[in-house]
């Protein structure tokens, strides 16, 4: 009742407020809800090492004084024959496109520790902002914490960017010493003649510091020529790309920044977090100071719940899944009372959801509960029933 309240509330601005929508897209998997979760200071959105753990596209809104960001998260970029291999819905096609049609700025995810996926844009995520060149976007390299030769990353800038960043040929350096720590600090770049307008305590695109032999990625002069042009092209604003075109890029040169952190540890989250509030513009605020998300309580604790059956089963099985909420009461002592029936198609799989003597679905529960109390701010009793599917 609280949350239909609030959200049923006129926004409760300021007299010059400020407001940037932000879509958060990637491949599935990029740290997309983990880095939502950072960026609200508490967790709403569902976060699983599978694939596919949001299915929907949910906004989460964070109030700093004067401005309010409005964070779309959504399902992670794929294709139609992965939808239909994990069951999805028709709107984990649809939702991330929905989600760009309202941005004001986008941020790309990539999953630097993935060495299958890293080196280039996915083409769903190339198309996708092919599709949308007026809106600004902004790298983001994630689980930088994960890669021990940080040398990789210098070369990940310069491919996932095609060596262009803001309209300038990237001048990448390492700044890192060899006995430095793995956090995301560890690297910085810069560019030929940076734009005046960048934030001034930013660590994407600036400090360089003496670099180790070898790791400097400056290109050499006769290849300068052709580069030339396409500093030039991109200076002027993204061009209409078909199909073919991105078939053959690896990279977006249009990006306005790059941003290296671990969004899991939180490391550097804060240093995205000003440059988004610094982004904001003139504008009406969408939701009450109130609010965090846009989600009913009863859409946290499905996703919650969600989360920790992909958690523990194995492979495709918990994709089958259906949750039913058989109650959601309030207790005498104000504690919140939730019984969800699980429905699932196998035998099979209702043994393994069970586990030997229970354990499985009792630690279901148990951590689904706890991450429920974080999230409602309230004691939670959740218990958990599993049934074959009619």
């Amino acid at each position: 009742e609280e949350q239909d309240r609030l959200l049923c509330d006129q926004p409760d601005q300021p007299q010059n407020p400020k407001v940037l929508r932000i879509a958060i897209i990637g491949a599935p998997n990029a740290g997309k809800s983990t880095l939502s979760n950072q960026l609200l200071g508490r967790k709403v959105f569902p976060v699983s090492k599978k694939v596919h753990t949001t299915r929907c596209k949910a906004q989460g809104v964070v109030t700093c004084e004067d401005t309010q960001l409005i964070i779309l998260d959504t399902p992670g970029l794929t294709s139609p024959f992965k939808a239909k291999r994990h069951k999805l819905d028709e709107a984990m096609l649809t939702d991330p496109w929905d989600s760009m049609k309202r941005a004001d700025l986008v941020l790309v995810l990539v999953d630097v520790s993935d060495h299958w996926t890293r080196n280039c844009l996915s083409e769903e995520v190339l198309k996708c902002l092919s599709q949308f060149p007026q809106i600004p976007s902004v790298l983001v390299l994630n689980k930088v914490d994960l890669v021990k030769k940080k040398f990789i990353l210098l070369e990940l800038v310069t491919e996932l960017t095609e060596g262009i960043v803001n309209g300038k040929k990237l001048e990448v350096k390492s700044a890192f010493k060899h006995n430095s720590s793995s956090s995301a600090k560890s690297l910085q770049i810069i560019q030929a003649s940076p734009p005046e307008s960048r934030a001034p305590e930013s660590h994407c695109l600036q400090e360089t510091a003496q670099a180790p032999e070898g790791s400097r990625l400056d290109n050499s002069s006769d290849t300068r020529a052709s580069e030339s042009s396409l500093v030039t092209e991109a200076a002027q604003g993204p061009k209409h790309y078909g199909p073919g075109d991105l078939k053959n890029m690896k990279g977006w040169p249009y990006f306005q920044e790059i941003f290296m952190l671990a969004a899991l540890r939180g490391e550097e989250v804060d240093t995205l977090k000003r440059y988004l509030l610094m982004q904001a513009k003139p504008g009406p605020w969408e939701f009450h100071s109130g609010v965090l998300t846009s989600q009913s309580p009863q859409e946290i604790c499905d996703n919650i719940i969600r989360e920790k059956i992909l958690e523990y089963l194995p492979l495709e099985v918990p994709y089958g899944v259906i949750q039913v909420t058989e109650m959601w009461e309030e207790g005498p002592s104000g504690e919140l009372l939730i019984v969800q029936n699980l429905l699932v198609p196998r035998k099979s799989h209702m043994m393994m959801l069970i586990g030997r003597g229970g354990n499985v679905i009792s630690r279901i529960a148990q951590e689904a509960g706890q991450d429920l109390m974080n999230a409602f701010l309230c004691e939670v009793r959740l218990k958990l029933k599993v049934e074959m599917r009619s």
